[in-house]
């Protein structure tokens, strides 16, 4: 019998109907300007917010709609953000074949999965995948701009920047291949400080120069993993938009930074 990992966040971080989150899903994508959603390349890599639509919808949307030309070439997508939940070490992924959302089901990379249980940084817990909500909102947006894709979701906990970097160039693949990192950026400052906290944070990833701390961002080990690829590989990082949850929906003494950055690769023929 096939096991799928149910949704733990529709209905409060994103509509919990699928008429009701198709729309909202395509409203945000068909609002990015053209200029962001249609120049250049189809990113290798993105970094997208995890918050409540509401809070960051448009910011992740800001990334997805750059997939848009790839939409029928992208056919894995190696997923990853922090552990808010059960704390785990390592890497994890679901002991699931699918995971779904009210727009249906995505299944698991079993090819991937089989070549990540050689490496001892990755673990496999049900638990760990059964309430996180890091890599479930980033689902809806997958599962509208790409059409028959499958995932690798690795909930990401007390693991060392190289170690996240081995699983990226293990499965780093080649256009079919897809590298999302969820992460927020800081939290809880107040409006002002957050904006100068997350401007310095950002200019660290512009420059490919980490490592970032858990207090710049949430998903801080992702993120420094990805860095690592990026610099290896040539990877070219570029902001497509920053904002925080006091512009969007929240309360300004507090504030989450969010962020959507594409990392492209870049033609040395040219």
């Amino acid at each position: 019998m096939n096991s799928v990992r149910q949704p733990a966040v529709a209905g409060s971080f994103y509509p919990g109907q699928a008429a009701a989150l198709a729309h909202e899903v395509s409203t945000l994508l068909a609002e990015v300007p053209s200029h962001i959603g249609s120049a250049g390349p189809v990113p290798k890599a993105l970094i997208v917010p995890h918050a409540g639509y509401i809070y960051s919808g448009a910011t992740a949307a800001l990334a997805y709609a750059r997939l848009a030309p790839a939409r029928h070439s992208i056919r894995r997508v190696v997923l990853l953000g922090p552990a808010h939940r059960v704390p785990v070490r390592g890497l994890a992924l679901p002991d699931d074949d699918a995971l779904a959302t009210p727009l249906g089901q995505v299944e698991m990379d079993r090819a991937a999965v089989a070549q990540l249980a050689q490496l001892p940084q990755v673990v496999v817990s049900r638990s760990v995948h059964a309430h996180e909500h890091a890599l479930e909102v980033q689902l809806p947006f997958l599962q509208t701009v790409l059409d028959d894709f499958q995932l690798v979701p690795l909930v990401v906990g007390h693991a060392g920047a190289e170690d996240v970097a081995e699983v990226l160039e293990l499965l780093w693949g080649g256009p079919e291949t897809l590298l999302v990192v969820s992460s927020d950026l800081s939290h809880f400052l107040p409006y002002r400080a957050a904006q100068q906290a997350d401007s310095q944070t950002m200019q660290a990833i512009l420059r490919l120069d980490g490592p970032l701390s858990q207090q710049q961002a949430c998903g801080g080990t992702s993120i420094n993993g990805l860095l690592l690829a990026a610099r290896h590989h040539g990877l070219q990082p570029r902001l497509l938009g920053m904002c925080n949850s006091g512009d969007t929906a929240g309360d300004m003494a507090r504030v989450v930074g969010y962020a959507a950055v594409a990392f492209m690769e870049v033609d040395h023929a040219n």
